[in-house]
């Protein structure tokens, strides 16, 4: 095997890094995750992730993981509900029954980030993950790397992967190609106790998905574990939104008045989620890699997920390329069909680059149907099947 008596360095903790450490770990290879968190216990961000059939599921499948995430995904937070900005409701998706069907290509189930790192993390062998590991530069060393860290000793590894996301500190080692603003931001925020906290908005959203489209701009939210929502107000914009636009993004009053202003149009109802969101929220520019990106492989340095291809979220691929990319470059590396490392990290990178390119170009796509006039529509359609 091509990883024989190697050491594997993964930088990054997130569910691409994790699949890969578990796939690999099944082949008996040494690896270990080096992970910037100071423990498993640290607060996972975001909104809960819809995994694919073919992507996604196939990656926890080929972990022997698919039984454990059926205990612990959340039915019915799939089901989606339209409304306009003045909350009326133009589909619901809780009134059209759906059996679960694991191997369906359109069933997409639902799972809570934080709950999804942790099946993963406690697949692995113990000692794995390296925590409190700030990533900060890597040298070569002999025919391998020594890896630099903000708080701890340096290590050496023969093949390091970046799974280190979009703001990757590996990624300028592989190409100085960068992503371009996509024209969005979303402004992120979280609610516990959602039930009791914001009553209206969770009567409508009934555990599962809420999809709000009015005068070109979006409330798009989700269920959570534990009773969480979280929630992003998506709008076209500058990419410098967030320093200009002189909010103080842990003052819940300042960013309910902005909303009030910005999204005038839309009902009162909307405001309960501004005055019961945890603070600070979070803006997030919308980036996207050059769909025709290129360059040349490395013998033992390769990237996966957000680092190598970061992408809107509007055709909800990001995890679930990500984990097939984990996947896939398990497979060039230990299946024996390559004749080196390098050709295996070639063919690998060659295949995950036209298949992400696809994925981002039906990402940017969805995002300006969502930013449109016609959003609603279109969207209506859409999840109708016309």
């Amino acid at each position: 095997m091509l990883l024989q008596n190697k050491q594997i360095a993964i930088v990054g903790g997130g569910p691409g890094g994790l699949t890969l450490a578990k796939l690999l770990q099944l082949k008996g290879v040494d690896v270990k995750v080096y992970e910037r968190d100071p423990n498993k216990d640290a607060r996972v961000q975001g909104s809960p992730l819809d995994l694919h059939e073919e992507s996604g599921l196939a990656a926890l499948r080929k972990a022997g993981l698919l039984d454990v995430f059926k205990n612990n995904f959340m039915d019915g937070a799939d089901k989606t509900v339209i409304v306009n900005e003045r909350a009326e409701i133009f589909l619901d998706d809780h009134e059209n029954p759906q059996i679960q069907n694991f191997g369906d290509e359109h069933f997409r189930p639902e799972i809570d980030r934080g709950v999804l790192r942790k099946i993963l993390i406690e697949s692995l062998q113990a000692e794995t993950i390296v925590w409190d590991s700030h990533f900060l530069s890597m040298e070569k060393q002999g025919e391998g790397w020594l890896l630099h860290f903000k708080n701890r000793a340096s290590v050496y590894a023969d093949v390091v992967i970046a799974a280190d996301g979009a703001n990757s500190k590996i990624r300028p080692y592989i190409t100085d190609i960068k992503p371009f603003y996509s024209g969005i931001t979303m402004l992120e925020g979280n609610v516990y106790d959602a039930w009791k906290t914001i009553p209206n908005i969770s009567a409508i959203l009934r555990g599962g998905k809420i999809m709000a489209f009015g005068n070109v701009k979006n409330i798009l939210m989700g269920q959570k574990a534990n009773g969480e929502i979280g929630f992003y107000t998506s709008f076209k914009t500058d990419d410098n939104w967030a320093a200009t636009s002189g909010l103080n993004f842990s003052d819940k009053v300042q960013v309910l008045e902005w909303f009030k202003k910005y999204y005038s149009e839309w009902n009162t109802i909307w405001y309960e989620l501004f005055e019961q969101a945890e603070t600070p929220f979070i803006p997030r520019p919308i980036y996207c890699m050059p769909l025709d990106q290129t360059w040349t492989a490395l013998p033992n340095v390769t990237m996966l997920g957000d680092a190598a291809h970061v992408m809107p979220p509007f055709a909800g691929e990001g995890v679930n390329m990500a984990m097939l990319d984990a996947l896939e470059l398990s497979e060039c590396l230990t299946n024996d069909a390559h004749k080196s490392i390098h050709n295996a990290i070639a063919v690998y990178e060659t295949n995950m680059r036209s298949r992400a390119s696809a994925i981002a170009q039906e990402s940017l796509d969805n995002g300006e149907k969502m930013h449109s006039e016609i959003a609603l529509s279109t969207m209506l359609d859409f999840f109708s099947g016309k």
